[in-house]
């Protein structure tokens, strides 16, 4: 059966025991991840894997933003709403595509200066008649859900802190859940709850210890500062909560993902071999008061950035014969987590994709045996490992069907160099604050390297068992950063590709079934929804993030590089058509030459890796969102390079100015490290592509079964 929805409450709008049942309310998407299990699984029938090929778009709508879009669409009443990049929210006639309502927060470009990767932003909340988003000058919004109008606005995030908001919202009892990005800035992580009517702040729990000197916010942290060395609330601490938040009301408990310790170097902030308590870890809370209720950390003193920020999912399996209530997590360290809902005690932990930073889990306590050569800071030699800080999966949802006991995981395999930096290393003002020495992590411009660099760098997406603690079966793609995926009664699993296609699989053996050309990456995951007995698939597209911001080279794996981002529905029989898309444009390099000096450009590299790199790419190749500076006119002109980089004039736009970090002589050396990259990247042109598929690279769409990513 195809479904049906429910009309809104007695209250006008969506409430508490709407939310409780949401799983029986079948046509209707009421949050993040369908129901407060975080399954994202449909129940809908309609569409399945005998007429999924007759899928066809039904409608669809351009966005007024060309950054990563990756938010999942939510329903209620007839009428979808979605946030888009840079915070803005927008209302639709679910059936026809109308538009209803547009809201723009009006977020000031330079905060994008505080954004790891990119001015993205994952999806709304609704309740009450209102639709919440977070926006990403760290302010938490209520609007009303018939006109966009503005209910209320809270500051959410320290005033003057490097944090901001990315994550969607969740609604528990008639609180507004809602955490922060940041980890790599000088940050302190928490999660907050506020009064949904009123956007008072109800109680917020801090998941790292602050200033000893001061009362602990709770017992929690006087245990947690116990873990921590040196003087580390100086540096923040980092374990901010960026995106997975998990209501089970067979609990009663919220459970959250924190992110890495901040810096990432262990010796930056202190650490003489403590944990580094909460960070990269799971934590489940009372939602009435906020209390610490337990914890389970994934990957203690974290140093390679594998924050637990993946949705984490609630379910009841069979364990060791007899049903069990279960969490379900697949963090970026690579390795699949089921533990006890009500208590965090460890029940398993299975690596679904290649990991060389430990051999493995403690089998009764799950801790990680690590490996001693990915201690970099220790070892004092640079260190590349597996999974590297893109994560083995990272923000893009899984989804998990009780009718195939599988959980659909957008995996990655890349690698990452760590090299611990000076031991005299001190936090900038501006950009990451990682500790580590970035300028001997650039990809080189060396056909090998980055041959072998690109053929390392895929992804793929794995139907995990969790009860055996194996894949059943698995998707190769070319590249990393696939979207999320969705799982539905009609034995499908949907997933948007980073190549550009839209596509469904059937659920028990991973056969593709349907593909639809998007003409751009895909980020985001599906949803679907009905309206009367006519079946829905939604899906907004548009590359970006983080794989399009910093890996520089790395990030045209997949293809295409370029956004046109829409949302695109689609229904059983529609033949709608999408514009053609607008030709790709080819730049040739044609640099100044180079008239510095090797020491210029090695300092230069250092300031260029540690901070311009995150927007502009590694070893200055833009991943194709940012301006590529190899191709900047100011290159050439050193007064304008220094108007832009030291005094920002160009901030309206994003790119704020650096003095506050970087002298003009030292802005000068970076001038010189792109002329130089430039250069180089020129004498290779006209040469072989290194790493262009051959016969013996996997093409997008092959299956296999029984092994893990990689």
């Amino acid at each position: 059966m195809s479904g049906t929805s429910t009309t809104a409450s007695a209250s006008g709008g969506v409430d508490d025991a709407m939310l409780v049942a949401a799983d029986a309310n079948q046509g209707e998407w009421l949050s993040y991840g369908r129901t407060y299990d975080e399954q994202r699984f449909s129940p809908l029938t309609a569409v399945n894997d005998t007429n999924v090929g007759q899928l066809g778009l039904a409608w669809s709508a351009d966005m007024d933003t060309a950054r990563g879009q990756e938010a999942t669409p939510l329903m209620h009443d007839g009428k979808l709403y979605v946030s888009t990049a840079w915070s803005m929210v927008k209302a639709y006639d679910a059936t026809t595509g109308k538009l209803l309502w547009s809201y723009d927060p009006k977020v000031p470009r330079e905060v994008l200066v505080n954004v790891c990767c990119d001015a993205v932003n994952r999806g709304v909340a609704i309740y009450d008649g209102k639709i919440y988003v977070g926006t990403l000058a760290g302010h938490l919004v209520a609007l009303d859900a018939k006109t966009g109008a503005v209910v209320w606005d809270k500051k959410t995030t320290p005033e003057g802190s490097p944090m901001v908001i990315t994550g969607a919202p969740r609604i528990v009892k008639g609180k507004v859940l809602i955490g922060s990005a940041g980890a790599e800035y000088i940050t302190r992580g928490y999660l907050a709850a506020y009064d949904a009517k009123t956007g008072n702040e109800a109680w917020r729990f801090y998941t790292v210890p602050g200033d000893p000197s001061k009362p602990f916010e709770g017992k929690h942290l006087e245990a947690a500062a116990k873990t921590w060395a040196g003087e580390w609330w100086k540096r923040g601490g980092g374990g901010t909560v960026w995106d997975s938040i998990t209501y089970d009301p067979t609990t009663n408990l919220v459970y959250f993902g924190t992110a890495n310790a901040e810096p990432w170097n262990p010796a930056a902030r202190g650490s003489e071999g403590g944990d580094s308590l909460y960070t990269a870890s799971i934590v489940a809370v009372n939602p009435d008061t906020g209390e610490y209720v337990w914890h389970y950390q994934e990957t203690p003193e974290d140093r390679w950035d594998f924050d637990s920020n993946q949705q984490i999912i609630a379910a009841t399996i069979q364990w060791n014969g007899a049903p069990r209530r279960v969490l379900m997590h697949a963090p970026k360290n690579g390795f699949f987590y089921i533990l006890d809902a009500k208590t965090g005690q460890f029940l398993s932990g299975k690596p679904f994709a290649v990991v060389t930073w430990a051999s493995g889990l403690d089998p009764v306590t799950g801790r990680p045996n690590v490996n001693p050569a990915a201690k970099y800071e220790q070892t004092g030699k640079p260190w590349i490992g597996m999974p590297g800080a893109i994560g083995a999966h990272s923000w893009t949802p899984m989804s998990y069907s009780p009718k195939t006991g599988l959980v659909y995981i957008p995996a990655n395999q890349a690698a990452q160099p760590y090299n611990a930096a000076a031991k005299d290393w001190k936090p900038s003002k501006l950009g990451f604050q990682l500790g580590l020495d970035s300028a001997k992590m650039g990809l080189p411009a060396d056909p090998a390297a980055r041959a072998a660099a690109l053929a390392g760098s895929t992804g793929s997406l794995i139907a995990w068992d969790p009860i055996a603690g194996k894949p059943r079966w698995t998707v190769q793609y070319a590249g990393p950063t696939n979207g999320g995926t969705l799982a539905t009664a009609g034995n499908l699993v949907f997933q948007g590709t980073a190549g550009g296609e839209f596509r469904a699989y059937s659920a028990d053996a991973g056969k593709l079934l349907w593909k639809f050309p998007v003409q751009t990456g895909v980020l985001a995951a599906p949803m679907t929804y009905a309206i009367g007995n006519e079946q829905y698939v939604a899906i907004l597209v548009g590359w970006g993030g983080v794989w399009d911001v910093s890996p520089g080279l790395l990030a045209s794996k997949s293809g295409s590089t370029r956004n046109i981002s829409r949302l695109l529905v689609f229904k059983l029989g529609a033949k709608g058509t999408l514009p053609a898309a607008p030709p790709e444009s080819q730049r040739v390099l044609d640099p100044p030459p180079f008239t510095g000096t090797e020491a210029q450009v090695s300092d230069g590299a250092m300031h260029y890796q540690n901070s311009c790199s995150v927007c502009h790419g590694d070893s200055a190749v833009a991943g194709g969102l940012n301006p590529d500076l190899r191709h900047s006119a100011a290159l050439s002109n050193p007064q304008l390079w220094q108007q832009i980089v030291h005094d920002g004039v160009l901030k309206d736009m994003g790119m704020v100015g650096w003095a506050a970090n970087f002298s003009s002589e030292q802005i000068e050396n970076i001038r010189q490290y792109v002329i130089k990259r430039a250069n180089e990247d020129k004498a290779l042109e006209g040469k072989a592509a290194p790493g262009a598929v051959t016969s013996a690279t996997p093409k997008p769409g092959a299956t296999s079964s029984g092994k893990p990513a990689g």
